[in-house]
């Protein structure tokens, strides 16, 4: 991984017009791409679709970054990559209808709301398959066709001078501010040497003592708890 000064020197390159230190940049970040393309799977788009998107958010991310922000290049990342992904979502990613589908729904109709007028039973799917001489499955696309699906950016409702959308109004488990600290404490993490790693999984992940990390390491607990205080405000400062 590149380092906060390295990352800033291939920063300055890229912003001189240097495409092999911008391709450096999305190489050593392909991990934070495809962190963040985790979370908005199953929204039928394909991931190498969202990828490519994140791809593109990261490369704006380059090319609008300005040292005087004052913060990691990765911090300013990462809401213009999920920015770039949800902008897709919303403009672009809903259903597509094809043109036959479309045409055999309004047929389908049509012939469904004639036997309702002459008190007929509603046939089933496979009926109104034999009926037009198609699949059931394009019977049952036909059907659905019509019913315009909710996208989840759809305004719903105002709440003062903010629009809020659907997907607002969805429970989550995480909220977005949340998987974004928890992106950058793993990325700061990473960054910390392998003996203050160490100390941060034992004590935070692996739920072991002062005193037991201090047996393992050969030191004492007086000096693991000075580390972890260490490590611990190192990482606030950071974030």
């Amino acid at each position: 991984m590149l380092s906060p000064s390295e990352t800033v020197k291939f920063l300055r390159l890229a912003k001189e017009g240097d495409e092999k230190a911008k391709e450096k940049l999305i190489v050593e970040n392909t991990s934070l791409i495809k962190c963040i393309v985790k979370r908005f799977c199953g929204r039928g788009v394909e991931y190498d679709d969202l990828f490519q998107l994140g791809a593109i958010g990261l490369i704006k991310a380059i090319n609008n970054f300005d040292e005087s922000f004052d913060v990691r290049f990765s911090t300013y990342a990462v809401p213009m990559i999920i920015g770039e992904i949800k902008r897709f979502l919303r403009d672009d990613g809903s259903i597509k209808v094809s043109r036959l589908i479309k045409g055999l729904s309004v047929k389908v109709n049509q012939y469904l709301e004639k036997l309702r007028k002459e008190g007929k039973e509603s046939p089933t799917v496979s009926e109104l398959a034999t009926h037009f001489e198609v699949e059931n499955d394009e019977v049952v696309l036909a059907l659905g066709s019509l019913n315009k699906p909710l996208s989840l950016y759809e305004a719903v409702n105002d709440e003062g001078d903010k629009k809020v959308e659907l997907i607002d109004k969805i429970a989550s488990d995480e909220k977005e501010d949340d998987f974004i600290d928890r992106l950058m404490l793993e990325k700061l993490i990473s960054e910390l040497s392998a003996r203050e790693r160490k100390i941060i999984f034992m004590r935070y992940y692996g739920d072991r003592t002062q005193s037991e990390i201090a047996k393992e390491l050969g030191v004492s607990q007086v000096q693991v708890s000075r580390l972890e205080t260490k490590i611990v405000e190192k990482l606030k400062s950071k974030m």
